[in-house]
């Protein structure tokens, strides 16, 4: 279900713009309906308080909690089932942080990531990532929203956009902490700066050499690592929010001293922030994550060469919850009761 789907529904019930944003701010708050100072009965039409119990059913059947696989670093890995029997993944971070998925599977196919193994199942709606957000806020507050679980946002934008619209203005979270993750797609840098929401954005660096990312982002855009570290720190200054540069950390591969040279000449004197993430395992993938202590140490490195670098944990990582995992994991348990069942 889309947002825009949800809007003419109410709008069919009797629902006028006032009506509308007043179900949409509460659902989207994971507030109750009969919530705030003015009654129902008072504000909202006959015909709207009629049909609204069976659309908060139809609002309450988008997304469930599946499983929920909690982390030492007080992050939660929930496992969210859709309608259709699809499942995403969302992460609970700490800080009042929420990563939430855009499609189920991804058609990038990063070589590292567990999500771009399965291939693209189907897009996301924009109700569908904004009951995510609803599911998680019944369980503890949220004040940021990080399009980095499964999927690539830029290949299902209009949904993307809807949602962040409606997550930045009836949904109370600051424009700056929604943030939009891509590989980097000519169509972010062309729609962003025309919203009225206008996000965040992280762009999925990996490494300063155009051949090796190619060969680790197979179907992303052929945009170079200058292109894209350009046309992100226009976006940047234009917006007022620094870039984050995301950086997997492969050992062998992206680790070297060669790339932190590549780093530096990129990223110095750029509007952002280098994220440096540790890979995070994932069974059946030849990739190795270096130890901590040499992920500190190449922080350190870029810091004292006046790059501004973080060095994040995967949340997750202490439950084997990589983004992509927990939904993998289940896919085969069900395809394994399927094949009993016939046998």
């Amino acid at each position: 279900m889309r947002i825009s789907d949800l809007r003419s529904r109410l709008h069919a019930a009797g629902a006028g713009p006032s009506h509308a944003f007043r179900v949409l701010r509460l659902w989207s708050q994971a507030l109750p309906q009969d919530s705030g100072k003015r009654r129902v009965e008072d504000f909202l039409p006959q015909a709207l308080r009629e049909a609204l119990p069976a659309i908060e059913a139809e609002l309450d059947g988008l997304a469930r909690v599946v499983s929920i696989h909690p982390g030492e670093d007080g992050s939660e890995r929930l496992l969210v089932g859709l309608a259709d029997g699809q499942m995403v993944e969302s992460v609970l971070l700490p800080r009042d942080g929420l990563c939430i998925s855009s499609q189920v599977g991804c058609a990038v196919g990063c070589l590292f990531c567990m999500t771009g193994q399965s291939g693209l199942v189907r897009q996301v709606g924009s109700a569908e990532m904004v009951a995510q957000v609803v599911l998680a806020r019944r369980r503890r507050p949220v004040k940021k929203v990080v399009f980095m679980g499964m999927g690539e946002p830029a290949h299902n934008l209009d949904n993307v956009l809807e949602a962040i619209d409606l997550l930045g203005t009836a949904g109370n979270v600051g424009h700056k902490n929604l943030v939009l993750s891509t590989v980097g797609d000519p169509r972010v840098f062309e729609r962003l700066p025309q919203q009225k929401v206008k996000p965040a954005l992280a762009l999925s660096l990996h490494t300063t050499k155009a051949e090796l990312r190619e060969r680790l982002l197979p179907r992303a855009p052929q945009m170079t690592p200058e292109e894209l570290v350009e046309r992100g720190d226009a976006y940047a200054r234009a917006t007022g929010y620094p870039i984050q540069y995301q950086w997997t950390l492969l050992e062998g591969v992206n680790d070297g001293d060669d790339e932190l040279d590549g780093i530096v000449r990129l990223l110095a004197g750029r509007y952002g922030v280098l994220n440096m993430i540790p890979f995070n395992k994932v069974e059946g993938l030849d990739f190795h994550r270096p130890s901590w202590e040499r992920a500190a140490s190449l922080a350190r490195s870029l810091h004292r060469r006046g790059i501004l670098t973080k060095l994040r944990h995967s949340a997750g990582q202490d439950v084997d919850g990589g983004c992509g995992q927990l939904r993998a994991r289940a896919v085969q348990r069900v395809d394994a009761s399927r094949l009993l069942r016939r046998h």
